[in-house]
């Protein structure tokens, strides 16, 4: 059934007669639907009771007053007549008279299939009928002949803006080929010749794409005939995404609107595909109501207990980590449910997915998809990072780096989060001490044995004393000398590197280190593109600082 219909009463009509009429009545009121279409003036309106009675021999109750323009029965009624013949699956050997198909027509009229789709616009009724296995659009001999009386102009005047001579192709050709020369771009072409030829600018077009396309050697334009590379397409993928339209980018890039947009839809495809959702699977996302019950809201909690107070001498970001509530085991359950189901529908989509014509409306799906989960796994994060703060005060040792301890407990907690099933009726905070712990206990001992392997005899006596203020100091002129000298060499980046690594490594005065997410949002590109800009940017820094010589302080 359509969705295209301007009015509701005829879509209704239609779904109504589609639905209960026989077959062979259905038949008879496409032919009546198509007679009715002739004597429709766009300028009248129409009684729709008088429009169902003309059709059907019927007339309805339901709307009397109901009056309908004559311009949206000139565009419906062409729909109902097609959607009648779908729903009847009529073979075509079945049909009255001669059927033409679309490429029938256009070789008949020496136009293109395009310019057919124009004529079903202007009035040329289609049908649907069975052609072997596959329902496809045809139009009776009868349709296109009252068409083609009432559009004499239109339709000679479409087979002669296609009918090109080889002569006219030719010079066609060898224009286009001297302004291509002299900077112009395809658009500027057409528009140059199709006034000067008497064409359209569609038939300029197509016999400069169709040459291109036969003689790639000596191309028009070559670059439309030569495969991009993938870095060529990963730039359109993030220029689209950075707000760059699909236009200027197809001039850009020497390539059609069409091609572009098939290239970031299959270079979407290629970044949502390539994602992990590895999930815990479950009975319960095989019960009846599933979506319903585990993607509902989150059960309420009474929390009554008292804020709990952060432990002194913690900076200001470790510290608003105590503002998070802890989650009960009903809310853990809730949300790793949550959690797993939307990655078992994400797996799903990811395998049903067809890689070489992927549709926009499944990686739309998939895309909000990997969101919930994203969304749902920072929040399990969040609710449990001071319990990795805790963990980390408890196993400090004096020569360990705090800040390097809570950010070796993260990576632990964030891979307990992938791997904890909650279905076994645990809690998670249990699991989590647990495994964080077990990651200590490894990391922590061969620290101890690397240290061990570069000791002199002074060494542990500052391992065993407590740290003094003095040391505090050297670490800070440390810094400060390892942060000019990154800086100097910073500055020789491309800005968008220098941007990222200053943005990933919180390199400038009053700023924090943020995510690849996080500056990834920023540029408008995804966390795995700004992954690969920071690795290459670090291995020009490397690069840099060897052919320089340069000694970094500390390092």
């Amino acid at each position: 059934m359509s969705t295209k219909y301007r009015h509701p009463a005829i879509r209704q009509f239609a779904e109504h007669q589609v639905r209960y009429a026989p077959v062979d009545v259905r038949i008879e009121q496409m032919d009546k639907a198509e007679q009715l279409l002739q004597e429709i003036v766009p300028e009248q309106r129409y009684y729709y009771a008088d429009v169902c009675e003309r059709i059907t021999a019927f007339r309805p109750q339901m709307y009397p007053d109901l009056r309908i323009d004559g311009t949206d029965l000139l565009h419906d009624l062409p729909l109902l007549v097609e959607d009648l013949s779908a729903s009847a699956d009529l073979p075509v050997e079945r049909a009255q008279e001669p059927v033409f198909t679309v490429s029938q027509l256009s070789e008949r009229f020496n136009v293109s299939t395009k310019t057919v789709d124009r004529w079903r616009k202007r009035g040329l009724v289609s049908r649907r009928f069975r052609i072997g296995n596959r329902s496809r659009v045809g139009f009776l001999r009868s349709s296109v002949d009252r068409f083609v009386r009432d559009h004499e102009e239109e339709v000679l005047r479409g087979g002669r803006f296609v009918k090109l001579s080889e002569a006219e192709r030719e010079e066609v050709i060898s224009k286009a080929r001297r302004l291509a020369r002299h900077g112009a771009n395809q658009s500027e072409v057409i528009h140059q010749l199709a006034p000067e030829f008497e064409r359209s600018p569609e038939t300029i077009r197509y016999t400069i794409q169709q040459f291109d396309h036969d003689h790639p050697e000596s191309a028009v334009f070559p670059d439309r005939t030569t495969p991009l590379s993938n870095q060529s397409r990963q730039d359109i993928f993030q220029q689209f995404q950075a707000g760059l339209p699909a236009d200027r980018l197809a001039e850009a890039f020497g390539r059609t609107s069409s091609s572009i947009y098939r290239i970031i839809t299959s270079e979407r495809a290629e970044q949502l595909l390539a994602e992990s959702v590895d999930y815990i699977d479950s009975p319960e996302f095989r019960k009846p109501n599933a979506d319903r019950i585990i993607l509902g809201p989150a059960p309420e909690i009474d929390r009554k207990q008292a804020r709990v107070k952060a432990p002194p001498g913690l900076p200001p970001y470790l510290a608003s980590l105590y503002t998070v509530a802890l989650l009960t085991r009903e809310e853990e359950g809730y949300y790793f449910r949550k959690m797993n189901y939307l990655k078992m529908q994400a797996k799903k989509l990811q395998e049903k997915i067809d890689r070489s014509r992927p549709k926009a409306s499944d990686l739309d799906r998939l895309e909000g998809l990997l969101a919930g989960i994203t969304e749902v796994k920072n929040f399990l994060i969040r609710s449990n990072l001071r319990l990795v703060v805790s963990i980390a005060k408890r196993h400090m040792t004096p020569n360990a780096s705090f800040f390097e301890m809570v950010s070796d407990g993260n990576m632990s907690l964030i891979r307990a989060i992938e791997k904890f099933d909650y279905s076994k009726g645990n809690k998670f905070s249990t699991y989590a001490t647990w495994a964080i712990m077990k990651n200590y206990a490894r990391s922590i001992p061969k620290e101890f044995k690397t240290l061990e392997r570069f000791r002199t005899g002074t060494d542990e006596i500052f391992l065993s004393s407590p740290e003094d203020r003095s040391s505090l100091y050297g670490e800070e002129r440390t810094n400060a000398e390892q942060h000019q000298v990154l800086m100097s060499i910073i500055g020789q980046l491309e800005d968008r590197e220098r941007s990222i690594i200053l943005q990933r490594y919180g390199l400038e005065q009053g700023t924090e280190p943020q995510t690849l997410e996080q500056v990834g949002q920023d540029f408008g590109v995804t966390k795995e593109r700004i992954r690969q800009i920071e690795t290459r940017a670090l291995q020009k820094l490397r690069k840099i600082a060897a052919e320089e010589k340069l000694e970094i302080p500390g390092i």
